[in-house]
């Protein structure tokens, strides 16, 4: 059983220098500015992997996972992405291994895995990053202060034709 200390782990992922795909580390920011009680929060960066050793030694009861993600949906819209759709669909990564190789390195240490994905508007070198992007982390740190005993009151992402 872990630690109350390790109940919560906050994984962000992102490049930083690429707009709207710093839409992590800028999370990892605002909860180093802005502590929340209970979490564990890593700033994976754009190599999230270089974690996996320290996170399956953490061994919190549930990670959370946040990224830039292309949905198709509005800038800064955020969704919670179930583990067997991350791989099914078209993710806008910047990473060096796919984020579906992390989670199964870590499923066998962390009993519950959650993957919220936050639309970007732009992911380009040495933009900035966009209003909506900024607003949805500060949101979503908002949302992650009381833990996840109310859940997080994100919508979980669905194909638009779930039959293809």
């Amino acid at each position: 059983m872990p630690d109350i200390n390790n109940a919560y782990a906050l994984l962000c992922v992102g490049n930083s220098m690429m707009g709207d795909d710093g839409a992590g580390p800028r999370l990892a920011e605002r909860c180093a500015q802005q502590p929340l009680p209970g979490w564990t929060v890593v700033d994976g960066g754009a190599a999230p992997e270089n974690d996996i050793g320290y996170l399956r030694e953490l061994r919190p009861a549930h990670l959370v996972i946040v990224d830039a993600t292309e949905m198709g949906l509005a800038p800064g819209e955020m969704r919670i992405i179930a583990e067997q759709d991350i791989s099914e669909m078209f993710m806008m990564t910047t990473h060096n291994l796919p984020l579906t190789f992390l989670i199964e390195q870590l499923r066998a240490d962390i009993p519950q895995i959650t993957f919220i994905g936050i639309q970007p508007e732009i992911v380009a070198f040495y933009y900035p990053m966009s209003a909506a992007v900024e607003q949805a982390v500060s949101r979503l740190h908002q949302c992650l202060l009381p833990g996840l005993q109310n859940g997080l009151d994100i919508a979980p992402w669905q194909r638009e034709n779930p039959s293809t």
